[in-house]
């Protein structure tokens, strides 16, 4: 399937399947199950897995198109489809070996969903400052500690949770079962926006793993999550230009029909222009968000690769939220109404700020990643 079709393929199931119950789920903040199965059975949730497992054997690409399209009629269902391609399949499929592929891609491509489960009270921004703990003991290890604001949460059927070892010398990324003993999950948090990813705090009390549940073996928990890391900013960065992009047409399409003074708002400079600087600025951050798939899709180097995603992520939530921001405006008094779509993508749009880095995490992280330009002469 070509790039174009592929994209015509999720925007039409977005279209049909998605749009007309985003209000209910944003209200709920869970994930519809009918959608569910139409997100499985269309390959939404399987882009990147081997049709060998069941899968789309997709791309980098395709997965963040997917990401995009979705993100333009429901970001919170956006978050569901990112985390569980560009950090659960993603991570296996880079970093778990065949033991992994073969234990968790075919459930994944086929109906269980994926979570990550990284944050805690005191790591966020220091996201490795872990006090779940996994405690050896004969035949693996004991992991104990609490994990906060695990997107998919509620709905998830495998968890990636990362722990420290006791002494706090190195962290492991270990794959968890739900159901599995000691594992319990919250009801989902009442957060401001993209609800439907019902976001929830995971308690680990004595849940019992194997050291061959570790992805990349145990101890290898700080270079996985930092590739993760790098491929979910994308995905977030992909996550926000779908988000702009709804605005931006939901915008366009109020102007062209809303009249004041016997004429529409779209022939009045004041709402011209706003629009047009979000378009300008739409068209950068996908263009930026691109580039950041085609180079690691060329196998850029791991500084490049952390470069070019916290760059794509912070531009991209940065036009989001200008997006969202001027579409209510845009809207006038009913923009500012729950019961019209531009308020929640308003809602939807802040968390692009704060998940996966701040912006002062970001240009913190691109820093050092810059190299001083070499004097000519």
């Amino acid at each position: 399937m070509s790039d174009q079709a592929w994209r015509a393929a999720v925007r039409e199931l977005a279209e049909r399947e998605i749009r007309h119950r985003s209000a209910e789920m944003d209200r709920t903040a869970r994930l519809d199950p009918v959608l569910r199965r139409e997100l499985f059975a269309a390959g939404l949730m399987a882009v990147e897995i081997p049709r060998v497992y069941g899968g789309r054997g997709g791309t980098l690409f395709d997965a963040m198109v997917c990401i995009e399209e979705v993100a333009r009629v429901d970001p919170g269902v956006a978050v569901v489809v990112d985390v569980h391609n560009a950090l659960i399949v993603s991570t296996i499929l880079r970093q778990g070996n065949g033991d992994l592929k073969r234990r968790y891609l075919t459930a994944l491509a086929r109906g269980s969903i994926g979570a990550f489960a990284l944050s805690e009270e005191q790591a966020g921004s220091d996201a490795l400052n872990l006090e779940t703990v996994a405690e050896p003991v004969p035949g693996g290890f004991l992991l104990r500690g609490r994990k906060k604001w695990t997107s998919s949460a509620v709905h998830a059927d495998l968890f990636l949770v990362f722990a420290s070892s006791p002494e706090g010398k190195d962290a492991s990324a270990f794959l968890v079962e739900r159901g599995t003993p000691g594992l319990t999950v919250a009801e989902p948090t009442d957060q401001l926006g993209v609800r439907a990813a019902a976001t929830a705090q995971l308690t680990l009390d004595g849940v019992r793993v194997r050291a061959v549940d570790a992805v990349g073996g145990v101890g290898a928990g700080r270079s996985v999550a930092l590739e993760a890391l790098d491929i979910g900013r994308l995905g977030i960065a992909a996550q926000m230009v779908g988000l702009a992009q709804g605005a931006l047409e939901l915008s366009l399409r109020y102007a062209s029909r809303r009249e004041q003074f016997g004429s529409r708002i779209n022939t009045f400079q004041g709402v011209q222009f706003p629009i047009a600087a979000v378009a300008t600025r739409l068209e950068a951050a996908r263009a930026l968000t691109y580039d950041a798939v085609r180079a690691i899709a060329q196998g850029c180097s791991p500084v490049e690769r952390l470069r070019l995603t916290a760059m794509a992520k912070l531009f991209a939530a940065e036009v989001a939220e200008e997006a969202a921001g001027v579409a209510v405006e845009v809207h006038g008094g009913i923009g500012y109404d729950r019961a019209h779509p531009v308020e929640k993508l308003l809602r939807d749009a802040k968390a692009g700020k704060i998940y996966e880095g701040t912006d002062n995490i970001l240009l913190r992280t691109i820093f050092p990643t810059l190299t001083a330009p070499v004097p000519v002469g």
